[in-house]
């Protein structure tokens, strides 16, 4: 029975055009929740306050993070209103269980020197090598999320204007902006190295992987992990890090919070706000250990 809830609910979010990520977590997150409720023998229709309270009692002992308990409960409450329009259920369990307060922390971003280490490392004279060259530089000069990367085709570059047109959360369409380094590095790719990479294969994504199918979102995370282990890295990033890396870097050079709000497609500005304290940071950082009297004794 939870299955077809579970498949029905799946459908409903594909056509409100959520992303491919937002579907697989909301399916991992209810195929949780249901082996919860079977291993204590409660129906789907019989959950209630108590219940909820129980399973995320359950996610806590289980020493799941702040943030990631807080996105079951919003899977959850995104599940239970759909019960409730398609009056699958009569009440809705979810209607007094709030989010737990996050701890807020800044997000993690790198130096400019640490960055250039990293754009560096792979070998551009191989074909794989290229390829990983111009992901590394796209993430960080355009600030795209991995899931918009992926989705890259050719036909969404403008070469003339050096912008790409990308698909955020909720299949929001946008363009964001690219420079002469990553210009020279695209054309020496698409010139030769993607048409090997493909092995035949005929389709328009940027990225081919070693298959010649396109890239996925884990298959980027790999390459990430690969390049630190060959550049033997002291520091250990993920592909938001260098989105991060991008915003930062931007309002440390002037960028207004608006613009670096639309490039990074951001529906509020308070979800970029948050830059602005790590550049603050960033430079407090720098006044401690340049002004001759900032750790005077």
């Amino acid at each position: 029975m939870e299955d077809k809830y579970l498949h029905l609910f799946l459908d409903f979010l594909q056509r409100k055009n959520q992303s491919n990520y937002t579907l697989i977590s909301y399916r991992n997150d209810l195929i949780h929740f249901f082996h919860f409720l079977n291993t204590e023998s409660i129906a789907l229709k019989n959950t209630d306050y108590k219940v909820i309270r129980n399973y995320l009692a359950y996610l806590y002992s289980k020493n799941y993070s702040k943030r990631t308990i807080a996105r079951h409960i919003s899977c959850l409450r995104s599940f239970y209103k759909y019960l409730m329009q398609e009056h699958i259920i009569s009440k809705n369990p979810m209607k007094l269980i709030s989010n737990p307060k996050l701890d807020h922390t800044l997000p993690k971003f790198l130096y400019f020197q640490e960055l250039e280490s990293l754009l560096s490392i792979p070998d551009q004279s191989t074909p794989f090598g290229l390829r990983d060259a111009v992901i590394l530089e796209l993430l960080y000069s355009t600030g795209v999320r991995v899931s918009e990367l992926v989705c890259i085709q050719i036909k969404d570059i403008d070469f003339y204007d050096k912008k790409i047109k990308v698909f955020g959360k909720g299949s929001k369409e946008r363009y964001v902006l690219y420079g002469t380094q990553l210009q020279v590095l695209l054309q020496k790719y698409l010139s030769g190295s993607r048409n090997e990479l493909l092995k035949g294969k005929q389709h328009d994504f940027l990225f081919p992987n070693h298959l010649g199918n396109p890239l996925t979102t884990a298959g980027i995370r790999t390459i990430l992990n690969k390049v630190i282990q060959q550049g033997a890295l002291k520091f250990h990033i993920s592909p938001h890090v260098l989105r991060h890396t991008f915003a930062t870097h931007m309002l440390d050079e002037g960028a207004d919070l608006k613009s670096v709000q639309e490039l990074l497609g951001h529906e509020n500005l308070s979800t970029t706000q948050i830059y602005t304290h790590v550049s603050n940071e960033h430079l407090r950082q720098v006044y401690l250990s340049a002004h001759p009297r900032a750790n005077h004794k």
